[in-house]
């Protein structure tokens, strides 16, 4: 399969907040989605929209400290993996980072560069970039069958 790719410009969190939304819809059934782009870019307020969408209630934390933060949602697992302060990615290996990559979890990789080569390949992937002090670049690539079903829930969200 060819990676398919799709691109929009997010004026606002609001709109952030929809993307997420739409993208929740194919995430039920779990997936890896790796989130990249600089600090500030808006990485964690894509993933907390994506967990409130998926019915968590209450604070969706940055788990930069802590490097990964879990979910318990009403259909599935989540992880929110923040890996900007690992170090080693041998670190991964200690904390038993392939249980939590199961078939049927959600798992959201912030920085996934820094855990190369132990993380699975991603099934979507958004990169964002800061347009403006609003405005974000989003650039959607699947690599899978089911990045593409994630790929294709979102198409049609206010292109540029």
């Amino acid at each position: 399969m060819a990676d398919a790719h799709y691109q929009l410009t997010l004026q606002d969190e609001t709109q952030t907040a929809v993307l997420a939304t739409k993208l929740a819809q194919a995430c039920a059934g779990g997936g890896v989605i790796y989130l990249q782009g600089g600090l500030g870019a808006g990485k964690t307020t894509f993933s907390r929209s994506l967990l409130q969408a998926l019915g968590h209630q209450g604070n969706v934390k940055s788990p930069t400290y802590t490097l990964v933060e879990p979910y318990q949602l009403p259909s599935l697992d989540a992880y929110h993996f923040d890996l900007y302060r690992l170090h080693d990615p041998e670190e991964l290996e200690f904390m038993g980072v392939r249980d939590y990559f199961a078939a049927g979890n959600l798992c959201l990789v912030e920085w996934p560069e820094r855990g190369a080569p132990l993380l699975p390949v991603p099934d979507l992937t958004l990169q964002l970039e800061v347009a403006d002090a609003q405005s974000r670049i989003a650039r959607l690539t699947a690599t899978t069958a089911k990045g593409q079903q994630m790929l294709s829930a979102v198409q049609g969200t206010a292109p540029c």
